[in-house]
């Protein structure tokens, strides 16, 4: 069995000095990409550059970063070897100097902005946090550190020649200019389109006028908000942040403005549900008088005394609403008294007679003239004739009069609370 155990391994060793051996070749790094020489040209349009670094992977952002941050570094060091020759040699620091360092960290300032969109593009496209970080502080630094150490002179030299270049301070007063005159445009356009859909939403009969300004101030401020980023969106500007902001600063408002949210949804179901409009006398909250106006989070009211007092939504639509001019007909409640010791048939007929002859009173529906109470000290009339809402209080205060001076005419009078006092005295 030995032998045999022997030849066996003769066998397997002879049949590896059989197979030839190759050596292992080695791995070859991968080459960097090559990079375009249009992409590190600072001359290159920022709308090209943009539309070039679409295609483009992280690996090769991330060489265009650096070489875009070595271009920076040049233009860096040509400013700083300008500005240190003027502090070695002070009467050279002339304004022509001043201006032509001002016009250097100009050009320079078209570098930084090629550099920053390249520094974007590779966050966009998940490069390395700490490496973006440090591009970004990089360029940080220069701006903090020039800005530190340059001269008042220099700085205004600077920011003169910012103002006054085309694609500058120039550039920012031409698309405020727009804006300004596209939002007085807008205005135009809006009030145009709020009156087209005043005249159009006038035409439903069950929208009330305060549902009816609600909706017509909507669409004002539609048609300006949708002008304006529109406008904002064709002049270059990311709204999209914009809307991120909104959606995440909502969140948190409406915890923060949970009251004024209440208010908010009350004014809309004032608006839909209509308990009364703009005009009619009300009566909610302890407070009496006509609605002015109502917007989106308050009702204010004017009382019969002139006062104009502001009511929360939440506290109108949480309680109980009177409106007292709501119907087109009131009646009119009134209580006369005469003696016991008089006339009660002469004394409908007297109530009968004045009432009739109003001018204001209806006569359909009838009004209701009927005894109603023997009282302490007078035998009462109940006095309930019909009238137009708006001729309620003439009639109220005509009849007072009236029945006044018309019970005075047929001797009857009005008494007042009395009480009889019997005294009765003991015989001594």
């Amino acid at each position: 069995m030995s032998f045999l155990k022997t030849l066996f391994f003769l066998l397997i060793w002879g049949l590896s000095l059989a197979v030839p051996v190759t050596a292992e070749e080695p791995r070859s790094e991968e080459a960097p990409p090559e990079i375009s020489q249009d992409l590190i040209d600072p001359q290159i349009p920022t709308e090209e550059l943009a539309h070039l670094l679409i295609p483009l992977k992280k690996e090769e952002l991330e060489q265009l970063a650096r070489l875009w941050q070595n271009v920076v570094q040049s233009e860096t060091q040509k400013i700083a070897d300008k500005q240190i020759n003027l502090l070695r040699n002070p009467e050279k620091a002339t304004d022509a100097a001043n201006q032509e360092i001002a016009r250097m960290v100009e050009m320079r300032a078209s570098v930084f902005e090629r550099y920053t969109m390249m520094v974007d593009a590779l966050e966009s496209k998940g490069g390395d946090p700490v490496l973006i970080s440090d591009f970004r502080t990089y360029r940080d630094s220069v701006f903090f550190n020039e800005t530190i150490l340059a001269s008042p002179r220099a700085i205004f030299f600077a920011f003169l020649n910012w103002a006054t270049r085309l694609d500058g301070g120039l550039s920012i007063l031409k698309d405020f200019g727009i804006v300004l005159l596209t939002f007085l445009a807008l205005l135009f356009v809006a009030r145009s389109v709020r009156g087209l859909a005043r005249k159009w939403i006038g035409r439903v009969p069950t929208i009330s006028n305060l549902l009816e300004t609600f909706l017509v101030g909507v669409v004002f401020w539609l048609v300006i908000t949708i002008g304006l980023l529109v406008v904002l969106a064709s002049l270059g500007v990311n709204i999209t942040p914009l809307f991120a902001m909104i959606g995440g600063a909502s969140f948190i408002l409406a915890f923060a403005f949970q009251d004024t949210l209440g208010n908010l949804a009350s004014g809309l179901m004032i608006m839909i549900n209509q308990p009364f409009d703009e005009g009619d006398y009300v009566e909610v909250g302890g407070v009496g008088g006509t609605v002015k106006s109502v917007s989106i989070v308050a009702t204010t009211v004017n009382t019969p005394d002139n006062q104009v007092i502001v009511i929360p939504n939440k506290n109108v639509w949480g309680n109980v609403i009177t409106n007292v001019t709501a119907s087109d007909t009131r009646r009119v409640d009134m209580v006369f008294g005469i003696a016991y010791e008089d006339s009660i048939p002469e004394a409908l007929e007297v109530i009968e007679r004045v009432v009739a002859t109003h001018p204001a009173t209806l006569k359909d529906p009838e009004p209701i003239i009927r005894v109603h109470q023997l009282a302490d000290s007078s035998v009462n009339f109940i006095c309930r004739p019909w009238a137009k809402t708006e001729d309620y209080w003439t009639v109220y205060w005509d009849l007072t009069h009236q029945m006044k001076e018309a019970f005075e005419a047929a001797g009857i009078s009005i008494p007042y609370p009395q009480q009889d006092i019997h005294i009765k005295t003991q015989a001594s």
